[in-house]
C-alpha cells in the first residue's frame, strides 16, 4: 500500500523556507528537483500564483500566457530566481491538470482509508486539453537559452 511522501515531511530538512524573501535574498534560493519550494518562496509565491487557473482549455490559455510572460520578464530582469519559480508554476499547473485528468477530484490518496491509494482513471478527461497547454508553455520555458545558461550558472556557482 503506497502511502503519500508528505506523511513523513521533515520541515526543518527542506531548502526551502516560508519566512524568507528571496527577492532579497536570491543567494538562499535552491533551484531542487522539480516543482520543490513552488509553494514557499516569496515574494514569488504571491507574485505568480494569482495567474495559477487551469479549469478548462480557454483558462488554462490565458493563465500559462500570463505565467509565461512573468518568466521572461524576470529573465529580462536577471532575476533567475523568479524565472524559475515561473518554470516550476508552469510545470505543476501541468502535473496538477494531469492529476485532475486521471483522479476524480484530483486525490491520488483517500484519507479517511488511512491515505490509500485511489483508482486511477476516474478523473476529468477535459482536465487533458488543460495539462497539453500548460506543457507547452513548461517545455518552452525549459528550453529557452538564456534561462538554461542562467540555471546552469546558478548551480556552478552554488555547487
Amino acid at each position: 500500500m503506497q502511502q503519500p511522501s508528505y506523511l513523513n515531511f521533515d520541515a526543518a530538512k527542506y531548502a526551502w523556507k516560508s519566512d524568507i524573501d528571496y527577492k532579497k535574498y536570491p543567494e538562499r534560493y535552491s533551484v531542487g528537483k522539480g516543482e520543490q519550494g513552488v509553494l514557499i518562496c516569496e515574494p514569488y509565491k504571491s507574485e505568480i500564483g494569482k495567474y495559477w487557473r487551469f479549469k478548462t482549455k480557454s483558462i488554462a490559455e490565458e493563465s500559462s500566457q500570463k505565467i509565461y510572460d512573468l518568466f521572461n520578464e524576470y529573465l529580462a530582469a536577471g532575476d533567475f530566481v523568479g524565472a524559475d519559480m515561473a518554470r516550476k508554476y508552469l510545470q505543476m499547473r501541468y502535473t496538477r491538470a494531469r492529476r485532475y485528468t486521471n483522479y476524480r477530484g484530483g486525490r491520488k490518496y483517500d484519507a479517511a482509508q488511512g491515505h490509500v491509494s485511489l483508482e486511477r482513471g476516474a478523473g476529468d478527461p477535459e482536465k487533458a486539453d488543460a495539462a497539453k497547454v500548460f506543457y507547452a508553455r513548461w517545455k518552452a520555458a525549459e528550453a529557452n537559452e538564456v534561462y538554461a545558461a542562467m540555471k546552469k550558472d546558478w548551480k556552478h556557482a552554488r555547487a
